[in-house]
């Protein structure tokens, strides 16, 4: 070797060595413990397609801006309370049935999906980018707060997962600290067909837990089932409590709601009587989860409480 390249090899040795020091050490990948084993991600994904509304939710909560999502049930976009935070965002499916083609064309760097994503729709998406799939039962009593840390996890915002949490337990122990002991409250969910009484194990059900309310008609829902069948007028007395959340999705279940409000059976509940019915977002209280939705439901409770909205 010469003297000229000698020299000009020990110099880009040295330079390597500078720009090594100056990047700092390498960043370990995360391991992800999901439903379908350990995923392994990189640095802190830019393109995200959520698969499920908890996961859009808590996307946005923790301050990224997925690229898609599905629709929520009952409409044909992503729900209400989002679609400010999310003006543009790409539909890739609905909540039932994801449109493959639609996810690759968006080139996502990772998918956050729900716990009830099969094994083969797993491994098809899984082939697209990494996919995050939570363990447990979307019916745990920390369902969507251990999916926050989990998504938090996915996104590398770790540490905005707790402040989230954390600041939400805060102002429902707030507004549960001006509820009456023993307060019951029904979420129900009023279809054409007749009202379904909505079991408290679902989101909804958790947040007015921790609002302080006692759950009330949950005794003849099986235990895996989000609600009950379809009442008939003369087992309206089922959803009769202190407060009734009624939620409708679309604008059938509106109009049938309206037609019941007309039944003498409907008028003559004691809720009725007491003025204590509170229609809700169908898409918001019987549908979403995440960080975003739980604040909001509290909104809605502390509206009709007449009690202070915000912290």
């Amino acid at each position: 070797m010469s003297f000229f390249n000698g020299r000009r090899a020990a110099l880009g040795a040295i330079a390597i060595l500078i720009l090594a020091l100056f990047a700092g050490p390498a960043q370990a990948a995360r391991a992800l413990d999901t439903a379908y084993g350990t995923v392994e991600i990189d640095g802190a994904p830019e393109r995200v397609v959520t698969l499920y509304e908890g996961a859009l939710d808590a996307a946005v909560a923790l301050g990224t801006k997925p690229v898609a999502a599905v629709a929520t049930r009952g409409g044909d976009s992503v729900a209400h309370y989002l679609q400010e935070r999310v003006p543009g965002i790409a539909i890739v499916g609905t909540v039932r049935e994801t449109n493959i083609e639609a996810v690759v064309a968006q080139r996502p760097d990772i998918i956050l999906a729900s716990a009830s994503l099969s094994e083969p729709q797993y491994r098809l998406l899984s082939k697209i980018a990494p996919t995050v799939v939570p363990k447990g039962s979307y019916f745990a009593a920390d369902a969507w707060q251990n999916e926050t840390r989990l998504f938090a996890r996915a996104l590398d915002r770790e540490d905005k997962a707790e402040q989230l949490i954390d600041a939400f337990q805060s102002r429902a122990d707030e507004i549960g600290a001006q509820i009456p002991d023993n307060t019951e409250a029904t979420v129900a969910r009023w279809m054409p067909q007749g009202p379904l009484v909505m079991s408290p194990r679902i989101f909804a059900g958790r947040v007015l837990g921790a609002a302080g309310f006692e759950s009330n008609g949950s005794a003849t829902i099986a235990d895996n089932r989000p609600h009950s069948d379809p009442l008939s007028l003369e087992n309206l007395d089922r959803i009769d409590s202190d407060w009734l959340f009624l939620a409708t999705l679309n604008a059938d279940g509106e109009s049938a709601l309206a037609k019941a409000r007309t039944s003498p059976a409907f008028e003559r509940l004691d809720v009725v009587q007491r003025d204590q019915v509170v229609p809700v977002d169908g898409q918001l209280w019987t549908s979403a989860s995440g960080p975003l939705a739980a604040n909001a439901i509290l909104d809605d409770i502390a509206r009709a409480l007449g009690i202070a909205a915000q912290p």
